[in-house]
């Protein structure tokens, strides 16, 4: 007698091995990554008089993406 695989199981099979691959990869490359070389950001100090809104390039793009 033969026995025939299904598809779904290839997939299952191929998909499994893909993402073992990925996880792999992921693994291999986190503890290369320095903490020594990740620099906080910098807070500008609150204005004195009140106002706080800055014009930052972080709110130039969400202008430049909110355009219709």
């Amino acid at each position: 007698m033969t026995t025939q695989t299904s598809p779904t199981s290839r997939r299952g099979l191929l998909f499994g091995t893909a993402a073992v691959g990925a996880a792999a990869v992921a693994i291999t490359a986190i503890p290369s990554v320095k903490p020594e070389l990740v620099a906080a950001p910098t807070l500008k100090p609150a204005p004195e008089k009140g106002g706080g809104y800055a014009l930052t390039e972080h709110v130039k793009h969400y202008y430049r993406t909110a355009l219709i």
